[in-house]
């Protein structure tokens, strides 16, 4: 399944998809400002395993015998299933601990617990994630993406932009593009048409995020869904900002990579098009958006994370569809 598969090499958005039903330990450490020497770096850690007795231990010990210190570490053990999930946060001197050396150093671990999965990312080190973004007529995800990159807050390298909808040379999502050297590709498409020129675009990436569009209070929340999770995830990938066309099953197929997809309701209620017209027609409380990796099947795919908004009775029909 594509969300054991690659759940390891997904940080704390991914994983946490288990956060309401998995047992959850913390280690609260302090901030890496605070830390003494200049030279520490930040590392994550990854894990997923049989279960057994002495695993926090030994990852402990493997980032502490090095002069690690974990700043916080997650650990998920699903009722009735004998499987370790586990995503830790460390700081540590490269010089004392060597790239090349935390490689072999957690691969020996990995072997020690026959680990499925086992992932390290140094970002101050490792090469940024080479990232496609493909948006639609609606700009403001796109938007959030673009200008957070642009302060920082993304670690990624921006490939292209790859859109549905033409936008003129004077607009100032291309103006944007063109002072960051970010080519801008124009699909005119219905439907899945032009699947194949898509998948060349992004055949150098390793996952996509569809993020659809809500409207107006909804909006911020899934456009804030959508930016963390590409803020925290670990692979190379691209972003989809409401790039309003259904994937087929032969793309998924041809891809063969994880596909996530940012749907504007709360799943497994209300599946496909307008689902906040159809919770507001049932009556339901809360709305929201929810991110799934994609599957052959509307909308049925894992359930990575989700986020609510208290429907109140004053909202306006026509403000939230």
């Amino acid at each position: 399944m594509p969300l054991l598969r690659r759940l390891s090499s997904s940080l704390q958005q991914v994983v946490k998809f288990t956060n309401r039903s998995f047992k959850s330990l913390k280690f609260p450490g302090e901030p890496i400002e605070s830390s003494v020497s200049p030279t520490l770096t930040h590392g994550i850690h990854v894990f997923h395993c049989p279960d057994e007795v002495g695993i926090v231990a030994k990852l402990s010990e493997c980032i502490a015998s090095r002069g690690g210190n974990i700043l916080a570490a997650d650990v998920f053990v699903p009722e009735k299933k004998n499987v370790f999930y586990s995503r830790s946060e460390f700081i540590f001197d490269p010089i004392k601990w060597p790239r090349e050396q935390m490689d072999e150093d957690f691969f020996k671990l990995s072997k020690m617990f026959n680990a499925m999965r086992s992932v390290v990312r140094v970002p101050d080190i490792d090469p940024k994630y080479k990232v496609a973004v493909l948006a639609s007529k609606q700009e403001h995800c796109l938007v959030d993406f673009l200008y957070g990159w642009q302060e920082g807050k993304l670690p990624v390298e921006i490939t292209c932009v790859i859109s549905n909808h033409d936008r003129g040379p004077n607009s100032h999502v291309i103006r944007f593009l063109e002072r960051h050297g970010i080519p801008y590709h124009y699909l005119c498409a219905k439907e899945n048409e032009r699947e194949e020129e898509l998948l060349e675009l992004v055949q150098n990436t390793d996952f996509l995020v569809l993020a659809r569009y809500m409207q107006p209070v909804p909006l911020q929340k899934e456009a804030y869904l959508g930016y963390k999770l590409l803020e925290s995830l670990s692979s190379k990938g691209s972003l989809t900002s409401y790039f309003n066309m259904i994937l087929s099953g032969k793309f998924l197929r041809s891809y063969g990579k994880d596909v996530i997809n940012i749907h504007h309701g709360l799943l497994p209620s209300f599946k496909g098009g307008k689902p906040a017209k159809q919770a507001f027609d049932a009556g339901v409380k809360l709305i929201g958006a929810t991110s799934h990796f994609v599957t052959e099947e509307l909308d049925a795919g894992p359930i990575i994370e989700q986020m609510l908004e208290l429907l109140a009775i004053s909202f306006a029909t026509e403000l939230m569809l």
